[in-house]
């Protein structure tokens, strides 16, 4: 090849790279300005501990607000550790909401940390003394945390991230305002719902025997005798005596059926009824509640309301 056509080369090879990297550079800049628009869209980003949380902020927050949930189905929150990727979820966060009363127990030390530079807010914090149960008779904390169990309790909580709403962002106050009313409603009705089904079940009946004791609350709202294998703090350990205590508790009162619950392993429910097997007692798994975790998202159990009527529902059918 001439000297004069290889330059000639050179300069087309030249020309391409430059037409290359000017075109890569505007790719990325529109990349780059895409995703400074996105930050900018104005909504609130909230990161929350548990699904329920969740959806009551996506209840009350609406089109205004992106909310993040660490805690999926099936995942004990009492058991919760956070990881690396939660930890930046909770840092890019304009407001935190947890359950509050010790639940998420392992994540204490984020909170505090976090608490001097954004809102973290418990959901529990507009609950007295008298509306909260004990915790210490069955191995918990000074306070039993599942308040989501009863459906007034829970009403208080959507008002806390109703109010910390309109505090961050005054601007859509009234868009908060109305979805809080509307949700409150259907809260409300949830409620009644609960007692009507409930009275069906005939008042020697009304035992609710699961894993672990998270259904405190639930009994004293809609009336039934509640008792679990483990103490309201999944962490607590269970012994043989335990088994055998709740075993004896089952073959007693005559009680045929048990629940089991989607955040906590079925094992230790099934060595009771192998128990009262032994003594001539049949016991069944009545069906499987949500406690600590709703359901998979996407399906009706997968809401606070779906869970709830979900529970009442079986729970009705298997021991009425």
């Amino acid at each position: 090849m001439k000297k004069g056509k290889r330059k000639t080369a050179a300069m087309k090879r030249l020309i391409m790279t430059l037409v290359f990297l000017t075109m890569t550079a505007a790719m990325l800049s529109a990349c780059g300005d895409e995703s400074k628009e996105s930050d900018q869209s104005g909504k609130l980003k909230i990161t929350t501990t548990t699904g329920m949380i969740a959806d009551a902020a996506e209840q009350v927050g609406g089109d205004y607000v992106e909310v993040t949930g660490l805690m999926g189905a099936g995942i004990d929150p009492h058991l919760y550790k956070a990881s690396q990727g939660d930890v930046r979820k909770l840092d890019d966060a304009d407001i935190i909401f947890y359950n509050g009363l010790h639940l998420e127990g392992k994540m204490g030390e984020i909170f505090e940390r976090l608490e001097k530079r954004k809102p973290v807010v418990a959901v529990s914090s507009n609950l007295d003394e008298t509306q909260l149960q004990s915790g210490a008779s069955v191995g918990g904390t000074t306070h039993d945390p599942h308040i989501w169990f009863n459906v007034k309790l829970w009403m208080s909580s959507v008002e806390v991230i109703r109010d910390t709403l309109i505090e961050k962002d005054s601007a859509n106050a009234e868009h908060y305002k109305a979805n809080a009313t509307a949700y409150l409603e259907e809260l409300q009705k949830l409620d009644i719902y609960a007692k009507e089904q409930i009275a069906l079940i005939p008042e020697k009946n009304r035992i609710l025997v699961t894993a672990h004791d998270a259904f405190g609350y639930f009994g004293k709202a809609y009336g039934m005798k509640v008792t679990g294998l483990q103490g309201m703090n999944t962490m607590s350990e269970y012994g043989s005596k335990d088994v055998s205590e709740l075993r004896d508790f089952l073959v007693t009162n005559g009680i045929k059926g048990v629940f089991i619950e989607s955040s906590v392993s079925s094992k230790s429910i099934e060595s009771v009824i192998e128990g009262a097997k032994k003594l001539g007692h049949d016991v069944v798994i009545g069906g499987q509640l949500f406690s600590d975790a709703m359901g998979n998202k996407g399906t009706p159990e997968g809401t606070y309301i779906g869970m709830v009527k979900h529970n009442i529902d079986t729970i009705v059918k298997s021991l009425k």
